[in-house]
Order: structure tokens, then sequence, then C-alpha cells
């Protein structure tokens, strides 16, 4: 019986490119995004609207959630899916501790290289360098984290949590939805956040408001998006996305022209500012649901170009997205620490990101041949005899 739960959850499973292409637009956009001042970076979705690829990520990754794990949850294996979520939150926990300490590195080796401590006090790693033997416990316990190294945390919490919130969704999926959004109203009207360092900090990305992004992803993903299809491709709702898609790159322009800002009535301004990351803005989340319902009535699922060399760069990195990620980040500060001791005007910040987004991809494509590199080791089955694991005459 368990063979064939686990043999109808495979079947179930189909690989979406879709997704590994808007998560790899997501990491090449979250690279260019955090080289500041660069030219290219004005090609990234926050500046054409309220959402950027932070969005993406979350609602990709707790699509993924849903879609993957929930059938093996229906299917009576609540331990098994707990185990697999819980050992990629160790994964990115693991990565994040390393990806702190080569960033750390990365940017005491160019303050003392240039003589610049701006670099010290620009990414937050001062204190660090000052005190490492306090805040490595910090770091360790995820409340010390250095500008750009906010992403991570949140996944592993989200994810950590995911398998009860995964268990309710397949029983109840519309009370955990309404709980969900419950606990998004109580976090931003209490100001619930988890604690950071220094004291009197708190997380730059607040899992409290930000796991409705997530967990509203993973009911779509676990069947709730089928349920409200019919709504997702209603003639008003594209109307309505479009309109709001416009009007948020109009109030994104605003930012950029004075002429532009003067059109807009200040009680409307009132409205709308603050925008308010951390705590997943409304005008946020509804932004990306908008690009969300444009996208899946126009893109669909056996779209012939995500099968084309021509996308193949962002599909396999988004494939590989967590240690392109890693990389991205790591990669965005040598970008900026270039254009900042070596000036050389527009051109030199378009070759180097193009240069940032192509090593990601290089990356991405040395992953993907890695797993085609056939395993010679023994599989032992239970009863204690060993069988090769390439057998003879196979692929």
């Amino acid at each position: 019986m368990m063979g064939k739960n686990r043999l109808s959850v495979s079947q179930a499973v189909e690989r979406d490119l879709r997704l590994d292409f808007f998560r790899g637009l997501g990491l090449w956009m979250i690279f260019l995004d955090h080289i500041p001042d660069d030219v290219v970076a004005w090609l990234t979705l926050r500046n054409f609207g309220f959402s950027d690829a932070a969005e993406f990520f979350v609602f990709i990754s707790g699509y993924l959630v849903g879609y993957i794990y929930a059938p093996i949850v229906q299917a009576g294996n609540f331990l098994a899916a707990t185990k697999r979520l819980l050992m990629r939150a160790w994964q990115m926990y693991v990565a994040h501790i390393l990806l702190f300490l080569v960033f750390t590195a990365q940017i005491a080796r160019a303050a003392r290289k240039f003589d610049n401590p701006m670099y010290k006090d620009e990414f937050n790693v001062a204190n660090f360098l000052a005190h490492p033997d306090e805040l490595i416990w910090q770091a360790l316990t995820l409340r010390y984290k250095p500008v750009d190294l906010d992403v991570l945390p949140l996944f592993i919490a989200l994810v950590v949590a995911a398998p009860l919130v995964l268990w309710c969704l397949v029983r109840r999926p519309n009370l955990t939805l309404a709980g969900s959004v419950i606990l998004y109203v109580l976090a931003r009207w209490f100001d619930w956040n988890f604690a950071s360092y220094p004291p009197g900090t708190h997380w730059y990305f607040n899992p409290f408001a930000w796991q409705m992004m997530f967990f509203f992803a993973a009911w779509c993903g676990a069947g709730g998006a089928a349920r409200i299809w019919f709504i997702i491709q209603s003639r008003a709702a594209l109307v309505i996305s479009v309109a709001w898609i416009l009007f948020a790159l109009l109030i994104v322009m605003t930012w950029h022209s004075a002429f532009l800002e003067s059109l807009i009535p200040k009680w409307m301004i009132k409205a709308i500012y603050p925008i308010d990351k951390s705590n997943l803005d409304m005008l946020r989340f509804t932004h990306f649901l908008a690009l969300a319902v444009v996208v899946s009535r126009y893109l669909p699922r056996d779209w012939p170009p995500l099968t084309s060399n021509w996308l193949r760069p962002l599909v396999l990195c988004g494939q590989h997205s967590l240690p392109n990620f890693c990389l991205g980040v790591f990669l965005s500060f040598g970008v900026h620490y270039l254009l900042v001791q070596y000036p050389g005007g527009v051109w030199k910040q378009i070759v180097l990101s193009i240069a940032g987004m192509a090593i990601m991809t290089a990356l991405a494509w040395l992953l993907d041949r890695a797993k085609a590199v056939p395993n010679l080791f023994v599989d032992v089955n239970e009863t204690g005899t060993a069988e090769p694991a390439l057998k003879p005459g196979g692929a």
C-alpha cells in the first residue's frame, strides 16, 4: 500500500517550468537589486510596481510546498513530508551560516584592502567585526543578520512551520487559510515580529506577516487555485488586475517625476504611504496577485518558449535556487565594490551585471550536469543484500 501511495504521488507531481522560469528571473532581479546605483537594476520589477522579487520567491516557494507535499500528506505520509521539509530547512540554515561567514569575510577584506570603512557600516557588519565572540551566537540564532541576508531566515521559519500548516490544509483548507489571514491582521495590529540584534530591532521580513503570502500560495498549490479558477480566468478579474497594475506603475513613476507627483491628490498619498515591505503591505500583496492573474491567463503551462534555448538560463537558475541565491548575494557585493573602487560609467555597470548573471547561469549548468553523473555507490536493501547502483548495461 505504501509503495502504491508513493507511486501515485510521484506520478501526480509534474514539474511546471513556469515556476522555474520565474524563480530564475527572481534570482537575477535580486542580484541586480542588491547592487546600489546599478543602471541595469532599473529593469527589475520594483521600478514598475509595488511588489518585487521577494514576492516572487515567497509565493513560488509556498506554492511548491502545497503542490508537492500536500498530496504526500493526504496519502498518509505526514512524517515523510515532515522529514523532507525539516531537512530542507536545515539545508537553508547551513547555507545561510556559510553565506554569512563568506559574506562577512568578503566585506572585511574589501574594507581593509581599500581602507574604506564604508563597507562595514553599509552592510551592518561593523559590530560583528568588533565583537565576533558575542555576535557569532546572535548569527547562529538568526537574530543578527547583515544587510542582504534577511531572506533565508524568513524561509527557514516558514518551512519549519509548513508541516503543521499542511496537515491542516489537507483537512480544512479554507479554515487554514482564514487562520493565516487572521494571524496577518493580528501581527500588523499588535506589531508582532521576531526579535533581532541589536536589542530593540526586529526581523526585516516579518514572518508573522509574510506567512500569509507563503501559505496562501500553499493553499493554491494544494488545490485552492483550481477551486477559484473560474474567478481567476474571468474578464472582471483581468480588468481589475490590469487597472491595479497600471495604477501601481503610475504611483511608482511619481517617485521620479515631480510633475506626475503633483497630479496625485494629497489624501491618496496619505492613504498609500508608507508602503511597508517588512510587514507585507496590502499594496504589495494585491499588486503581486494582479500580476499572477495576468500571467496565469496568458502564460500557459505548455508555453513553447519555456523549453527553448533562449529561456534555458533562467529555467536552470530557477531549478537550483538555493546555491544561486547565495552566489548572487556574494556577487552583488563584488560588483558593488568594483564599481565603487574602479568607477567606469554605465557600460561598466552593464558588463559587470551581465557577467554576474552569466556566472549564476554557469553554476546552474554545472549543477544540472552534476545530476547526470551516475551514482556508483551500492544500494543495500532491507534484507541486507547489496546491489550495484550502476548495473551493467544501464544508462
